[in-house]
């Protein structure tokens, strides 16, 4: 992270090396704990020198912050090939790559402060769920969403938000379950909003029309079917056992 030996860098070079230095230490505080003078160490140069390169705090923070909601958004990219699920299950897994390695700065931008509260820091939140939001879209080969699609993607991206946050909070919950689980979210979300609307019948029937036996969509099928024969299971039990007390 330290540079060990000063050495003189240009303007831009200068400026990226703080933006690095920022980030790093923003994977390990929030960056509202972050100091200009531990930035400033890290870097291998003077307080002022920071404030030479950047007017004040807030803009430092916020250029670190708009690399990583960039990279972030870099995170829902994805080659259009191959079933829905199979794809989903990648982004979510790049996902959590960043969530894993910037926590404590992706929950300081995602939950706000004092440091990332600007309409700058929001603006960059919601461009990264814009950029989801279009790539998820596009994965659908869906130009002119209707409402209740859109309702869907972006209701879907709140929840990968949250449960990203909830997950950070002790990681009590295996990561690549709830990588599984995400994706199977978007499905039964779909579905969901499939059994109000032909539409979204019509646009849930192609994508499981490509699912592969192994995949992520038919694998909750598959659990959803079997919790409904465990359930009928039981209820066939308990109203047998009512009808012998009789």
């Amino acid at each position: 992270m330290t540079t060990g030996v000063r050495r003189r860098m240009g303007v831009e070079e200068r400026r990226q090396q703080l933006i690095g230095v920022a980030l790093e230490l923003f994977s390990q505080r929030s960056p509202d704990d972050v100091s200009i003078d531990e930035i400033a160490s890290a870097a291998g140069i003077s307080r002022p020198l920071v404030y030479h390169y950047f007017p004040g705090k807030l803009s430092l923070y916020e250029a670190a912050l708009r690399r990583a909601a960039q990279d972030l958004a870099g995170r829902f990219d994805e080659p259009r090939d191959g079933p829905l699920g199979v794809r989903l299950r990648r982004v979510m897994r790049r996902f959590f790559d960043f969530v894993d390695v910037h926590g404590p700065g992706f929950s300081a931008l995602m939950r706000g402060g004092p440091a990332v509260g600007s309409s700058a820091t929001n603006a960059l939140i919601d461009s990264v769920r814009q950029a989801a939001y279009d790539q998820i879209l596009s994965h659908l080969g869906v130009d002119d969403p209707p409402a209740r699609l859109e309702l869907v993607v972006r209701s879907w991206i709140s929840l990968a938000e949250s449960t990203a946050l909830i997950w950070l909070d002790g990681r009590r919950i295996p990561r690549a379950e709830l990588e599984a689980q995400l994706v199977h979210d978007f499905a039964a979300l779909a579905a969901v909003s499939a059994a109000y609307d032909e539409e979204m019948a019509g646009l849930l029937r192609r994508i499981l029309k490509d699912e592969p036996a192994d995949g992520p969509f038919t694998d909750l099928v598959a659990r959803l079917i079997s919790l409904a024969s465990s359930t009928a299971s039981a209820t066939s039990a308990k109203t047998s056992q009512r009808s012998n007390f009789r």
